[in-house]
Formats: structure tokens, sequence, C-alpha cells
């Protein structure tokens, strides 16, 4: 049987699944070039690369580099996040090696012409700006810039000043420094044979080397608080977040349990009594979500103005409410919980790209993959009283609140205000 990770001479860790039913391909490939490392005078620079490291490589320029992807039928997206760079395939396994190899170039040999970087600035602009027309997404991006500690703390989409601030040069030197190896993760699931795939990758990346420290969460404690955006908007979006586990702790499929109680579906708490008993909101949700040093609880909800004040007070209520004797989680809410998250967990399954973007998670914030089975008997093993004493234990504890809107909003002894 395929070793499911293995390290190749070149330093990048190559996960990988078969899957019997699958006829398509699906590869994740995370290159530590993310926002977090971004220069602090050129906060931004990431989103530059995105978009130039896909305008030729190698012998091809922009066009003939997009007519080989098209000729493979390839469809490739490319997007930065805070720590990586994701650079995420699905092709055909007959087309396996043509794609390699151009993922390759894309990698070891962008060609970075000066000729692009106005453009590419200027979409990751285009990109910045749009948060302006797109409320609930600010007030997201808000919540991180505040609840997290720095270099965590910016935004994925940089600043105005740090996209101006980027040169040719300084893209290019970025890429090559950072685009390396060590820390560089390749998961790929769907039709393949797994020794074979990481064969053709070891040929392909020979000579390819470099190591780059990792960023990792500091202990610095932001202020936090409450931030609030005025705006004239007919909408007011609230977004909470407190501290969870990390994807290494025992308690992270608890945390994640909780979060389908309060928001797995019609039935859940934070519908329930914020949006149907009340009317408060059109819409209401909570999530968790986990890397390798930290986790976050968070909540959103987007009102009215009139009902802005009143749909916050509930919110805090029930999030605060569900880690009392009186509102623990029931044992019908904790089986309604665990069946939703087998659901995701099975239809993810059935998704190449979503099993090559959870493998190579894992890989990062574990330092192994884990198969869906694991994941499920994990789950499956919480007990509705382990739930109740996991929550008792680690009540949610609001920290962060952003709110965006034309209604003046207390956020009273909550989040440190």
């Amino acid at each position: 049987m395929s070793a499911p990770l293995r390290t190749l001479t070149s330093g990048v860790k190559f996960a990988s699944e078969h899957i019997p039913s699958a006829e398509s391909v699906a590869l994740t490939w995370l290159l530590p070039a993310g926002i977090a490392h971004d220069p602090e005078n050129a906060v931004g620079l990431a989103r530059i690369n995105e978009e130039l490291i896909q305008r030729g490589a190698a012998t091809r320029d922009a066009r003939a580099f997009a007519d080989a992807l098209d000729a493979a039928g390839v469809h490739i997206s490319v997007s930065a996040g805070s720590r990586f760079t994701r650079l995420s395939v699905s092709f055909l396994p007959a087309h396996a090696d043509d794609t390699l190899s151009l993922l390759v170039d894309m990698v070891r040999e962008p060609r970075m012409e000066a000729q692009h970087c106005d453009a590419a600035r200027d979409l990751a602009l285009q990109s910045l700006a749009s948060l302006q027309d797109e409320p609930r997404d600010r007030v997201m991006d808000t919540l991180r810039t505040t609840h997290h500690p720095p270099p965590f703390d910016r935004s994925n989409h940089g600043t105005a000043e740090g996209i101006q601030a980027v040169t040719p040069e300084l893209a290019a030197e970025q890429w090559r420094t950072h685009a390396v190896a060590g820390g560089s993760i390749i998961a790929a699931a769907g039709a393949i044979d797994p020794d074979a795939f990481a064969n053709s990758l070891e040929q392909r990346l020979q000579g390819v080397s470099g190591e780059l420290a990792e960023i990792t969460y500091s202990g610095i404690r932001p202020a936090r608080g409450h931030h609030h955006e005025e705006a004239d908007t007919d909408q007011v979006h609230i977004a909470l977040a407190a501290e969870g586990p990390t994807e290494a702790d025992d308690d992270a499929d608890k945390a994640r349990l909780i979060a389908a109680v309060l928001s797995g579906g019609m039935g859940a708490r934070l519908f329930t009594e914020v949006r149907e008993k009340r009317g408060l909101c059109y819409a209401v949700s909570a999530n968790y979500a986990a890397a390798k040093d930290h986790g976050v609880i968070s909540a959103y909800s987007g009102t009215t103005p009139d009902r802005a004040q009143q749909t916050l007070d509930v919110l805090l209520e029930q999030l605060a409410h569900i880690s009392t004797p009186e509102g623990a989680p029931t044992d019908d809410e904790v089986v309604r919980a665990k069946v939703g998250l087998r659901s995701k967990l099975v239809m993810a399954g059935e998704s190449t790209s979503a099993r090559a973007a959870a493998l190579a998670r894992d890989v990062h914030a574990l330092g192994t993959p884990r198969s869906l089975n694991e994941r499920m008997e994990r789950i499956e093993a919480i007990t509705p009283d382990d739930l109740r004493d996991y929550i008792k234990a680690n009540p949610i504890k609001v920290e962060t609140i952003a709110t965006i809107g034309s209604a003046k909003i207390e956020a009273g002894a909550a989040a440190g205000a």
C-alpha cells in the first residue's frame, strides 16, 4: 500500500489519495508565499504575484502558457492566503504529465515580465476596492484584522499603499525567495497511482531546493474589542470572534460540533433563537476554523438598523447560554450535529478538489493526512456528555466584535469593551 505522505528529495511534502470511483485528478500546491510573508511596506505583494505567475513560464509567454493549459484541459486557480499561495488544479489522468510540467514551470520559472506588473497591480487594487460593495466580506475582513496578532492581522486583499509600492523587481525577488521546496506541500486526490505520481514529481523537481522559516502565531495579544464602521446602508453586519482550539488539539472536533449545534441547519440554535423566534435578522451563522497554531469560533449576522442592537445582544446571549448547565447541548442536538458533520465529510469526499485541499491542510496543521474514515470515527466517538463537559470547561468568550452599518451599536461588557 502506498504511503499517504512522503517527503520528496527536494523537500516538498507530498500527500496522496487514490479514489477508485474518481475519473479525474485534483491537486493542491501550497507555497509559503502568502501575505503574512509580504514586506511591511508592500502588503498585497502576494496578490500581485498570484496573477503574475499565471502570465507565462519558462519558454512560453502569457498567451502560449494559457493555450497549453487549455490544450491539456486543465482547470486552474491561484489564490494568495495568509500563510500560503495556493495553486488548485483539476485535470484528466491522460494529461497528468503535461499538467505537472506546466505547474512546475509556473512555480520554478515564471516569466514575471515587467510589462504585466501594472495590470496585475490594477487587478489587486480592484479586488481591494470591491470590499466597499460587499459589506459582509468587509466586516469579516475587519474581524480578521482586529482579532489576530501580526502578521496574521493582514487583510488577504493587502493595502492600497502596499500594492502601489510593488515593483516588478520586488515581485520577482519575493517569488524566488518564498516559492521554495521547504515548507511547500503538494496533495493530489482522485484517479492516480500515488507511486507513479510521486516519481513524476521527483523527476520534475530535481534541483529544487530552499528552506523558509515558517511564520508562527505569535503570543502578541491584539487589543481586540469592538470595532464599528459607520456606513450609510440599509443593513447592519455583525461579526464576532472567540478563541478556539488548534486543529491539532484533541478538542478540535468538539469545537466543530459546538459550531454545528449553533449553526448546523434550520433547527440549529442561532437560526431558531435569533431568526425564527424573534425575527431579528435575515442571516445568522457560526463557524469554527482552525490551523496549526490557532483556532477561532466566529459568528455572523446580517440585520436592519432598527434590529441591530437586539440582534447583537441575543447573539451574545446565545453564545454564552450554550456554556451553561441550562443551555448545554441536548442529546438530540448532538445527534443532529454529528449527522450534519458526517454528511459534509461524505459530500466533500466525493469531490477530488475538496479532498486534495483537505489533505494539504492536514499535512500543514497535523504533519500527516487523515482519511475520511478517520475523521468520521473521531466525530462519532464524541458523546453528548463529552460535548457538554467540553463546553462547560471551555465557554465561548467573545473577544472581538466588528460591525458595519448606520446604526450605533453598543457591545456592553463583551469583547473587552
